[in-house]
């Protein structure tokens, strides 16, 4: 049974998926930067059939939730402390009301950024969490990173964070191809994802504003000072790309290696959507998550009863 409903007055989507058989536990869906519900309808399917709830919702300026800009297709956002309170009204509106119980965390790309900041700054609010490909640093394919983010904080300065980062525009999916994209190397989950861009079209986005990239390196320096990750003291899974062009998976190692309860594990042959990867690196990524969750869940499990 789904259900989909808007909160925080009306400006944001999400959704419910509850299993045949509800069994009492919940898993938090968090996706990554343009991404919408939809596209991880297999996912929650996967979800559903290990007995968990899902809750899951579209990010403030994407999906079907309220666009910050004019521009629809832009990706904007001021600062990354708005995703923050995105996620705290979807904890108390949606997922607190599920189960008396702390959520599992699954997230993805931005949605692990996210993620990472909430275990921070609330480690009450998750029991343990698994996340993908996480957003730690951005490939500025090929150019210095010192010169991206100094071009990108002129920009901003210059009172162009609502304008796309240079070339952009271009970033439309519909006008997308297999071989242009960046994300997966399989042809059938990356047209099931074009297809629902093609049947509801106003939910697609095309890259992100200079804004939204300074916010988004703003968000990572403060993740990657000393002290930041060594706080984090939830059980946590990370799940790097080998072959990721998204995302840096070296500085993702670096990180997981801090973490207190963390660890970490690679798919070799994956690129930046591990979750939409063909069907042997998921495979492979559903184990390491059984094996993780029923750890995690058995040790919960012990401290409770003493």
């Amino acid at each position: 049974m789904s259900s989909f409903q808007f909160i925080a007055a009306g400006r944001l989507r999400t959704g419910v998926f509850t299993p045949a058989t509800p069994t009492g536990r919940v898993c938090v869906l968090l996706s990554g930067q343009t991404e919408f519900i939809e596209k991880y309808g297999e996912v929650v399917a996967e979800l559903n059939g290990r007995g968990f709830t899902v809750a899951t919702l579209d990010w403030r300026g994407q999906g079907g939730s309220a666009r910050a800009l004019a521009d629809p297709l832009k990706c904007h956002v001021g600062d990354f402390s708005e995703f923050d309170d995105d996620l705290r009204a979807f904890m108390s509106e949606v997922v607190t009301p599920l189960s008396p119980t702390p959520p599992l965390l699954l997230a993805h790309s931005m949605g692990s950024h996210l993620a990472l900041r909430a275990l921070h700054d609330h480690p009450d609010w998750f029991r343990a969490a698994v996340l993908v490909a996480p957003m730690i640093g951005i490939s500025t394919r090929g150019y210095p990173g010192w010169l991206t983010r100094a071009i990108t904080a002129l920009q901003v300065r210059r009172g162009k964070g609502s304008e796309y980062a240079w070339g952009m525009e271009r970033r439309d999916p519909h006008q997308i191809t297999f071989e242009r994209q960046l994300c997966t190397s399989d042809a059938d989950r990356f047209e099931r994802t074009q297809a629902i861009l093609r049947e509801m079209p106003d939910i697609r986005l095309a890259g992100p504003t200079w804004g939204w990239i300074e916010a988004a390196y703003r968000s990572m320096r403060t993740m990657t000072r000393p002290g930041y990750a060594e706080a984090i003291q939830t059980p946590t899974l990370i799940v790097g790309a080998g072959k990721d062009r998204i995302v840096l998976t070296e500085a993702t190692r670096r990180f997981a290696a801090r973490l207190p309860n963390g660890r970490y594990i690679e798919m070799a042959g994956s690129e930046h959507e591990i979750l939409m990867e063909k069907d042997a690196i998921r495979a492979q990524f559903w184990a390491a998550f059984d094996g993780f969750v029923a750890k995690a869940e058995a040790t919960s499990s012990a401290r409770s009863a003493r």
